[in-house]
């Protein structure tokens, strides 16, 4: 089945199909690097990060090369498609260059050089948020091949996506991720989130992974040709939206997702 689904992929759209495998190199040199350099970057191997956002990336570029297939409007696939490839090329490459440097990417302004990265980084983020926009107007508002369930659940999967940008904004903002806290603290494995105190980054996660969790819902409750799929679709949303909504106050409350 995977097999087909990326070869699926691969004739929806060619460009972002391959950029998500360059994200899959790039996820593999950093797990090269985690054995190959010890190098700790408030207190985690510094490869740990470029990993994340890497897969991240790659599922990420993937799930709209699956989805622009559905809209109407060319025009806006191709601009959508390279806008995601730039700001997506622009955030990775910059964050393994901080890794190669030993230092952190996202809040970091201690020197002027690293205060410019993130700046640049900000930048394109703003702009990948505006291509978001751009894609939930093409899904509200424009022409798709999408109806019923299917529609609803990628439209709820794209507003979720974008709303999770606000979280975002909130830890650039406060220049960290932690709630109750400094950064850097006793944290879950690989995704270390904080233990001890709230932490943003679950939340933003949870919200921004909307994007595919719904849609997949509703894809496994048609395959199921249950009646009543179209209010289990409806229901998965508000269940799914609540739940986020939920991380995002016990984050800000300086409450863990889970306490040692």
């Amino acid at each position: 089945m995977l097999k087909r689904s990326l070869a699926e992929l691969a004739s929806r759209n060619p460009s972002l199909y391959w950029f998500g495998w360059f994200n899959v190199a790039l996820f593999l040199i950093a797990a090269f690097m985690y054995f190959a350099d010890s190098t700790l970057i408030m207190g985690i191997n510094a490869w740990i990060k470029p990993m994340k956002f890497a897969l991240s990336i790659t599922l990420y570029t993937w799930t709209f090369g699956w989805l622009l297939v559905y809209s109407l409007h060319p025009t806006a696939n191709r601009v959508i498609t390279i806008g995601l490839i730039v700001t997506m090329t622009v955030e990775v490459v910059l964050i393994y260059v901080q890794a190669f440097r030993g230092t952190t990417s996202h809040f970091n302004v201690h020197t002027a050089l690293d205060g410019s990265i993130f700046g640049i980084m900000g930048i394109f983020i703003m702009l990948n948020t505006l291509i978001n926009l751009y894609a939930v107007i093409i899904f509200v508002f424009g022409k798709t091949t999408l109806s019923g369930p299917d529609l609803l659940a990628w439209r709820a999967g794209l507003l979720l996506f974008l709303l999770g940008g606000i979280s975002g904004g909130w830890m650039v903002g406060q220049l960290a991720h932690t709630v109750g806290a400094p950064d850097g603290g006793p944290g879950l494995p690989f995704v270390n989130w904080s233990t001890v105190a709230g932490d943003i980054r679950s939340a933003h996660f949870a919200t921004l992974h909307g994007l595919q969790v719904i849609p997949f819902i509703t894809f496994m409750l048609s395959r199921l040709n249950y009646p009543m799929a179209p209010r289990l679709t409806v229901i998965a949303i508000i269940l799914y939206s609540t739940m986020c909504m939920g991380l995002h106050l016990l984050a800000w409350r300086g409450i863990p997702v889970i306490a040692n």
